[in-house]
Protein backbone atom coordinates (compact mmCIF):
# COMPACT_ATOMS: atom_id res chain seq x y z
CA UNK A 1 0.00 0.00 0.00
CA UNK A 2 1.36 3.71 -0.67
CA UNK A 3 1.71 6.14 1.46
CA UNK A 4 2.34 9.29 -0.99
CA UNK A 5 -0.19 11.23 -2.74
CA UNK A 6 -0.92 14.12 -0.48
CA UNK A 7 -1.60 12.63 2.78
CA UNK A 8 0.15 13.84 5.73
CA UNK A 9 0.94 11.19 8.27
CA UNK A 10 0.11 12.23 11.90
CA UNK A 11 2.29 12.89 14.74
CA UNK A 12 3.68 9.74 16.01
CA UNK A 13 2.60 9.60 19.82
CA UNK A 14 3.06 5.98 20.09
CA UNK A 15 4.51 2.79 18.34
CA UNK A 16 3.31 -0.85 18.44
CA UNK A 17 5.83 -3.37 16.97
CA UNK A 18 3.44 -6.97 16.31
CA UNK A 19 0.84 -5.12 17.88
CA UNK A 20 2.44 -4.92 21.08
CA UNK A 21 3.54 -0.90 22.91
CA UNK A 22 7.22 -0.13 22.70
CA UNK A 23 9.39 2.18 24.24
CA UNK A 24 11.09 3.47 21.10
CA UNK A 25 11.37 1.57 17.79
CA UNK A 26 13.72 2.80 15.16
CA UNK A 27 12.62 4.87 11.74
CA UNK A 28 13.60 2.07 9.74
CA UNK A 29 12.81 -1.07 10.88
CA UNK A 30 15.58 -3.52 11.66
CA UNK A 31 14.71 -6.07 9.59
CA UNK A 32 15.25 -3.63 6.72
CA UNK A 33 19.08 -3.63 7.69
CA UNK A 34 19.48 -7.51 7.08
CA UNK A 35 17.20 -7.13 3.68
CA UNK A 36 17.55 -6.98 -0.17
CA UNK A 37 15.78 -4.81 -2.48
CA UNK A 38 13.11 -6.89 -4.64
CA UNK A 39 11.30 -5.95 -7.95
CA UNK A 40 7.81 -4.77 -6.89
CA UNK A 41 5.04 -6.35 -9.40
CA UNK A 42 3.22 -4.33 -11.30
CA UNK A 43 -0.21 -4.63 -11.80
CA UNK A 44 -1.24 -7.03 -14.75
CA UNK A 45 1.28 -9.81 -13.88
CA UNK A 46 -0.17 -12.88 -13.26
CA UNK A 47 1.26 -13.58 -9.51
CA UNK A 48 -0.97 -10.56 -8.78
CA UNK A 49 -4.02 -11.77 -9.85
CA UNK A 50 -4.48 -15.29 -8.62
CA UNK A 51 -4.62 -16.34 -4.49
CA UNK A 52 -1.31 -17.08 -2.44
CA UNK A 53 -0.82 -19.97 -1.07
CA UNK A 54 -0.64 -21.04 2.98
CA UNK A 55 2.58 -20.80 4.94
CA UNK A 56 3.67 -24.26 6.37
CA UNK A 57 6.99 -24.08 7.31
CA UNK A 58 8.05 -21.49 10.06
CA UNK A 59 11.08 -20.34 11.64
CA UNK A 60 13.05 -20.83 8.77
CA UNK A 61 16.03 -18.73 7.15
CA UNK A 62 14.19 -18.41 4.05
CA UNK A 63 11.27 -16.75 5.33
CA UNK A 64 12.70 -14.62 8.03
CA UNK A 65 15.15 -13.48 4.55
CA UNK A 66 12.19 -12.89 2.99
CA UNK A 67 10.42 -10.63 5.58
CA UNK A 68 13.99 -8.84 5.85
CA UNK A 69 13.84 -8.00 1.88
CA UNK A 70 9.93 -6.55 2.36
CA UNK A 71 10.72 -4.34 4.73
CA UNK A 72 13.32 -2.82 2.61
CA UNK A 73 11.41 -2.60 -0.43
CA UNK A 74 8.64 -1.14 1.18
CA UNK A 75 11.11 1.30 2.62
CA UNK A 76 12.45 2.06 -0.74
CA UNK A 77 9.21 2.67 -2.71
CA UNK A 78 7.94 4.50 0.32
CA UNK A 79 5.11 2.45 1.43
CA UNK A 80 2.84 1.65 3.89
CA UNK A 81 2.62 -2.10 3.34
CA UNK A 82 3.77 -4.87 1.08
CA UNK A 83 2.01 -8.28 0.16
CA UNK A 84 4.65 -10.97 -0.55
CA UNK A 85 3.28 -11.40 -4.16
CA UNK A 86 3.92 -7.78 -4.75
CA UNK A 87 7.57 -8.77 -4.70
CA UNK A 88 6.77 -12.03 -6.98
CA UNK A 89 6.35 -14.73 -3.66
CA UNK A 90 2.83 -16.38 -3.85
CA UNK A 91 2.75 -16.91 -0.54
CA UNK A 92 0.11 -15.62 2.42
CA UNK A 93 2.53 -12.91 3.92
CA UNK A 94 2.48 -9.23 4.53
CA UNK A 95 4.46 -6.60 6.20
CA UNK A 96 3.47 -2.85 7.18
CA UNK A 97 5.17 0.13 9.04
CA UNK A 98 1.70 2.25 8.86
CA UNK A 99 0.11 5.08 10.88
CA UNK A 100 -3.59 5.10 12.64
CA UNK A 101 -5.49 8.21 12.81
CA UNK A 102 -4.60 8.79 15.89
CA UNK A 103 -1.08 8.60 15.53
CA UNK A 104 -0.07 5.40 16.24
CA UNK A 105 2.66 3.77 14.73
CA UNK A 106 2.23 -0.09 13.66
CA UNK A 107 5.17 -1.88 12.70
CA UNK A 108 5.35 -5.66 11.47
CA UNK A 109 4.61 -8.82 9.99
CA UNK A 110 2.01 -11.26 9.84
CA UNK A 111 1.94 -14.64 8.26
CA UNK A 112 -1.73 -16.47 7.06
CA UNK A 113 -3.70 -13.17 8.02
CA UNK A 114 -7.47 -13.83 8.74
CA UNK A 115 -9.39 -10.75 8.27
CA UNK A 116 -12.28 -9.98 10.41
CA UNK A 117 -14.38 -7.20 9.89
CA UNK A 118 -17.33 -5.51 11.98
CA UNK A 119 -20.92 -6.70 11.27
CA UNK A 120 -23.42 -5.02 9.35
CA UNK A 121 -24.91 -2.64 12.10
CA UNK A 122 -21.53 -1.67 13.61
CA UNK A 123 -19.57 -1.03 10.36
CA UNK A 124 -19.02 2.37 9.18
CA UNK A 125 -17.76 2.57 5.75
CA UNK A 126 -14.96 5.58 4.73
CA UNK A 127 -14.39 6.41 1.20
CA UNK A 128 -10.35 7.88 1.73
CA UNK A 129 -7.53 7.96 -1.15
CA UNK A 130 -5.79 4.53 -2.07
CA UNK A 131 -2.79 4.04 -3.60
CA UNK A 132 -0.56 0.76 -4.83
CA UNK A 133 3.00 0.04 -5.18
CA UNK A 134 2.00 -2.27 -7.99
CA UNK A 135 -0.03 -0.19 -9.14
CA UNK A 136 2.89 3.06 -9.37
CA UNK A 137 1.56 6.61 -9.57
CA UNK A 138 -2.04 5.78 -9.04
CA UNK A 139 -4.66 7.08 -6.08
CA UNK A 140 -8.74 6.92 -6.14
CA UNK A 141 -10.81 7.10 -3.28
CA UNK A 142 -11.68 3.45 -2.04
CA UNK A 143 -14.98 2.84 0.66
CA UNK A 144 -13.05 0.67 3.55
CA UNK A 145 -14.54 0.15 7.10
CA UNK A 146 -13.03 2.05 9.42
CA UNK A 147 -12.05 -0.92 11.79
CA UNK A 148 -10.45 -4.39 11.32
CA UNK A 149 -8.61 -7.11 12.88
CA UNK A 150 -6.35 -9.32 11.36
CA UNK A 151 -5.26 -12.60 13.10
CA UNK A 152 -2.72 -14.85 11.57
CA UNK A 153 0.96 -15.91 12.83
CA UNK A 154 4.40 -14.45 12.95
CA UNK A 155 7.58 -15.81 11.59
CA UNK A 156 8.26 -18.31 14.02
CA UNK A 157 4.12 -19.84 14.06
CA UNK A 158 3.10 -17.73 17.26
CA UNK A 159 -0.26 -16.65 16.85
CA UNK A 160 -0.58 -12.54 16.20
CA UNK A 161 -3.43 -10.61 16.62
CA UNK A 162 -3.40 -7.22 15.01
CA UNK A 163 -6.09 -4.47 15.17
CA UNK A 164 -6.37 -1.28 13.09
CA UNK A 165 -8.87 1.76 13.11
CA UNK A 166 -8.84 4.52 10.16
CA UNK A 167 -6.13 4.57 7.74
CA UNK A 168 -4.46 1.55 9.62
CA UNK A 169 -7.83 -0.63 9.12
CA UNK A 170 -7.14 0.44 5.79
CA UNK A 171 -4.01 -1.00 5.27
CA UNK A 172 -4.68 -3.96 6.49
CA UNK A 173 -7.82 -4.55 4.13
CA UNK A 174 -5.50 -3.74 1.44
CA UNK A 175 -2.96 -6.41 1.98
CA UNK A 176 -5.09 -8.85 2.74
CA UNK A 177 -6.61 -8.40 -0.34
CA UNK A 178 -3.36 -8.94 -2.19
CA UNK A 179 -3.33 -12.38 -0.60
CA UNK A 180 -6.44 -13.53 -2.08
CA UNK A 181 -5.46 -11.84 -5.95
CA UNK A 182 -7.22 -8.59 -5.70
CA UNK A 183 -5.94 -5.08 -6.14
CA UNK A 184 -7.76 -2.04 -5.32
CA UNK A 185 -8.71 -1.47 -8.57
CA UNK A 186 -11.04 -4.51 -8.19
CA UNK A 187 -12.75 -2.39 -6.07
CA UNK A 188 -13.66 0.40 -8.46
CA UNK A 189 -16.39 1.12 -11.34
CA UNK A 190 -15.07 0.65 -14.46
CA UNK A 191 -14.35 4.61 -15.07
CA UNK A 192 -12.74 4.98 -12.11
CA UNK A 193 -10.19 1.92 -12.98
CA UNK A 194 -9.54 3.02 -16.47
CA UNK A 195 -9.02 6.40 -14.77
CA UNK A 196 -6.48 5.46 -11.82
CA UNK A 197 -4.63 2.80 -15.25
CA UNK A 198 -4.26 6.48 -16.91
CA UNK A 199 -2.59 7.77 -14.18
CA UNK A 200 -0.35 5.20 -13.80
CA UNK A 201 0.83 5.14 -17.57
CA UNK A 202 1.43 9.13 -17.10
CA UNK A 203 3.75 8.85 -13.84
CA UNK A 204 4.90 5.37 -13.65
CA UNK A 205 8.28 6.14 -14.87
CA UNK A 206 8.83 9.06 -12.39
CA UNK A 207 8.00 6.58 -9.59
CA UNK A 208 10.22 4.23 -10.92
CA UNK A 209 13.11 6.75 -10.71
CA UNK A 210 12.30 7.97 -7.21
CA UNK A 211 12.50 4.03 -6.03
CA UNK A 212 15.90 3.68 -7.93
CA UNK A 213 17.21 6.95 -6.32
CA UNK A 214 15.75 5.57 -2.99
CA UNK A 215 17.80 2.20 -3.15
CA UNK A 216 21.03 4.28 -4.38
CA UNK A 217 20.75 6.26 -1.44
CA UNK A 218 19.92 3.10 0.59
CA UNK A 219 23.07 1.32 -0.85
CA UNK A 220 25.96 3.73 0.20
Amino acid sequence: MSDRHERSRPVERRVLVQGRPVDAHPARSPEADRGAVRRITVVGEEVLSRPCREVTEFGTPELAALIDDMFLTMYVADGAGLAANQVGVDLRLFVYDCPDDQGIRHVGHIVNPVLELPGPGSRRLVDDFEGCLSVPGAGMPVPRTDRAVVRGLDKDGDPVVIEGTGYFARCLQHETDHLFGHTYLDRLSKRDRKDALRQMADRRDDVFARREAMAARLSR
